[in-house]
């Protein structure tokens, strides 16, 4: 009885279409804010390091303000978060990205994830590259 009250509750929130976030992203959360009677929208900025608990679990996203580390945790599903705008895609071999918290500097960027035909990640070597500036000059010439 409880469990599907629950569920009932749960289904409310969820959304029509699920966010796409990947750790490893650099992402602008924008998350609603009401103080009082007003209401706004705010921007938070940074790296998703982590994500835990499947369809309707959580993410967390971590940037740095006046040289201190700032983390803040969002529900996938809350009505508070607005939208959920990728800016980068990073190149990761980890689920959890929670080494970055000890990295300074440049250390701690990313990878660049590039994105190929059919929106599936290419590897990136240099004879990819090779391939990719050789079929952009016969596309000119065709042109």
């Amino acid at each position: 009885m409880s469990q599907e009250l629950i569920e009932s509750v749960a289904s409310s929130f969820r959304r029509d279409k699920p966010l796409e976030v990947r750790v490893g992203d650099t992402v602008t959360v924008h998350q609603r804010i009401v103080e009082g009677d007003k209401e706004r929208v705010q921007p938070f900025q940074g790296v998703v390091i982590a994500k835990r608990g499947g369809a309707g679990g959580t993410f967390t996203v971590r940037r740095i303000v006046n040289n201190e580390g700032v983390e803040r945790i969002f529900p996938l599903d809350s009505p508070r978060v607005v939208d959920v705008e990728v800016v980068r895609s990073g190149k990761t071999r980890r689920a959890k990205l929670y080494y970055l918290r000890e990295r300074v500097g440049k250390a701690r960027r990313l990878r660049d994830r590039r994105i190929g035909r059919g929106g599936v990640a290419a590897a990136e070597t240099p004879e990819d590259e090779a391939v990719d500036a050789a079929e952009a000059v016969a596309e000119e010439s065709t042109d």
